[in-house]
């Protein structure tokens, strides 16, 4: 028997009882004689005592170095009151070996596991050893708890788990895809799935009413912290139920997860926002509602200055010009605004105006700014709208309003965690009445914001006659906790009629919507039932209840920022002879 109990299962209860354990060597301590063992599994540390009674056994003992693999036999016994280690579970007994089995040696190790230093690249390089730390390991353990949470509160529910396919046919969903070339169908090729928004669109045309699934999904694009080319999600549809009952049950599903993975309690119901108005105040559709600063419009203080880096935005329809006060912000040095222009620069914007209020009583010599002077007669109407303050410091942005909002958006949140400025914890708040689409600049056509079946806020009629189709609303909702998109949905489009107005209006043609997804449009002919669903990134709610900067943190085999994976070396070459059976091949040859 390899293991009767886990190390770190073995507690004073088992004291006097023999037991067998098994796993990693976390440390070797010899105190000239005896010879110490901490031993390593799953639930924890356990310290082993291998005593010089048996020069079979101790001399095994003498070997064992960091990460080898042991089985132990042995007696477990208290410790005496000084040797106590209130650290560990397991710090009030030792067992005292009677007999040792190494059943792997291990190589020196390129880290030590509790290196807190380690660069990431080394980690995930070595990831098979770095998930043995006991910080990697509870952030897998929190991962498999919420998934159970979301299983069983959905089976609950009367939601059914059903898996769709992996190899697909490439649909437009906002990012590139990822294409498998067919063998068995020459020229041709499959795509990994973007999310399995068309199948499960199919299973309530099926009549099943209720469907989840975690999946696997896919996309091509460039990453950062909380993105990656392959992710889980939890996906989610229903048949009728409208945008209120589905944000509802996702909410109590929510509040679930947190209750029972994280102990966090919300006794309240989540707020919610329209989209205009988050753009408006924090610049951003996913605001981070812990941080208590808004940006506010002053333009219409400003069209008529002399100063043109205000007064041209201020009078461009597509401009905005804003202000975000920084409570306190007075205190900061140049160096650290010079720093934030240098922040705000990575989003288009040219500079970043500021102005100090030193004190306000004394008016504009109250003012401290190189601005000041070009619209002496507005600068206090500025401050007495964004509601300044002694002591503050107020930020400008003046360009087009895509490049301010961008800007201050992200100044806004940097500060907020620059100055310690989180006034709570959490911040779950709903987005609703997201524009339906939106125009893209390159192309100067429509694009669908959320994706071409999302249900938008108008009747057939209105959406092929209306003059300014990039201010129609659609029956979209994205949740956001602190900042970060977690999940989003939308209803969905059920009547034919409204389907091809919504392509039409995407300059999408008869043909071109056949070929790309034509058997959705069909589907729609046969009885489709109003649906709605909603997707979330399970990553991301991980990364949130885990406490963690990245999803590559919280992801067993993530892949680098460039899309590859340091352990396995993909993506590699691949032989001619592979290339061969599927008709392809390089355009230069490749260098071996």
């Amino acid at each position: 028997m390899m293991r009767s109990h886990y190390c770190g299962q073995v507690t004073e209860k088992l004291e006097n009882k023999n037991v067998t354990i098994s796993g990693w060597v976390h440390r070797r301590r010899d105190h000239g004689g005896v010879i110490f063992i901490d031993l390593r599994d799953k639930e924890g540390l356990v310290q082993v005592v291998v005593n010089p009674d048996n020069a079979e056994k101790f001399a095994k003992a003498e070997k064992v170095r960091s990460e080898f693999v042991l089985t132990v036999q042995g007696t477990v016994l208290g410790r005496t009151a000084e040797t106590i280690n209130p650290k560990m579970n397991t710090g009030k007994i030792e067992i005292v070996a009677d007999n040792i089995e190494i059943l792997s040696t291990s190589a020196p190790i390129p880290f030590q596991l509790d290196d807190k230093t380690i660069s990431e690249e080394v980690r995930l390089t070595y990831r098979f050893l770095d998930l043995r730390r006991e910080e990697m390991q509870q952030v897998l353990r929190t991962r498999y708890q919420i998934t159970r949470t979301m299983r069983r509160f959905l089976d609950d529910k009367g939601f059914m788990d059903i898996e769709t396919p992996i190899l697909t046919k490439s649909t437009p969903e906002g990012a590139r895809d990822y294409l498998v070339p067919s063998r068995t169908h020459q020229n041709k090729f499959f795509a990994l799935p973007q999310s399995p928004q068309l199948f499960k669109q199919l299973l309530m045309m099926s009549g099943f009413d209720r469907y989840y699934q975690i999946t696997r999904c896919f996309r091509d694009e460039d990453l950062r912290a909380d993105r990656q080319p392959e992710f889980t999600q939890l996906d989610i549809e229903t048949s009728f139920m409208g945008e209120e009952e589905v944000m509802q049950i996702m909410e109590e599903l929510v509040k679930t997860i947190f209750s029972e993975v994280g102990s966090i309690n919300f006794e309240y119901d989540f707020p919610r926002i329209t989209y205009a108005d988050s753009i408006r105040d924090y610049g951003i559709d996913r605001p981070d509602l812990r941080i208590d600063m808004k940006l506010v419009d002053v333009a219409d203080l400003l069209q008529d200055i002399d100063f043109k880096v205000f007064a041209g935005p201020a009078k461009d329809p597509q401009g905005r010009v804003a202000a975000l006060r920084v409570p306190e912000g007075g205190k900061m040095t140049r160096k650290e605004i010079d720093d934030y222009t240098n922040f705000v620069s990575i989003y288009g914007a040219k500079g970043l105006a500021y102005i100090k209020v030193n004190k306000l009583a004394d008016g504009l010599a109250g003012l401290q700014s190189p601005i000041v002077k070009f619209f002496p007669e507005q600068a206090l109407e500025v401050m007495a709208r964004v509601g300044a303050e002694d002591g503050d410091l107020v930020f400008f942005g003046a360009d087009k309003a895509k490049i301010v909002n961008e800007a201050l958006g992200a100044l806004r949140c940097k500060i907020g965690e620059d100055l310690a400025m989180l006034e709570k914890d959490w911040a779950p708040v709903w987005v609703v009445d997201f524009p339906m689409f939106e125009l893209d600049e390159q192309t100067a056509r429509l694009a669908a914001i959320h994706h071409p079946f999302t249900q938008p806020k108008a009747t057939t009629e209105e959406i092929l006659n209306h003059k300014a189709p990039e201010q129609m609303l659609s029956k979209a909702y994205d949740l956001v906790i602190n900042g970060l998109e977690v999940g989003g949905g939308s209803v969905r489009i059920h009547d034919t009629d409204m389907q091809a107005a919504v392509l039409k209006l995407l300059g999408i043609s008869d043909k071109e919507a056949n070929d790309k997804f034509g058997f959705l449009l069909n589907a729609l002919k046969y009885g489709c039932p109003p649906h709605a669903g909603m997707a979330f990134g399970l990553d991301r709610l991980v990364m949130i209840i885990a406490n963690r900067d990245s999803i590559r943190d919280v992801i067993a085999f993530p892949k680098t920022q460039s899309a590859a994976c340091m352990l396995t070396e993909a993506p590699g070459l691949v032989d001619n002879e592979q290339l061969s059976e599927l008709d392809l091949r390089f355009r230069k040859p490749i260098k071996e």
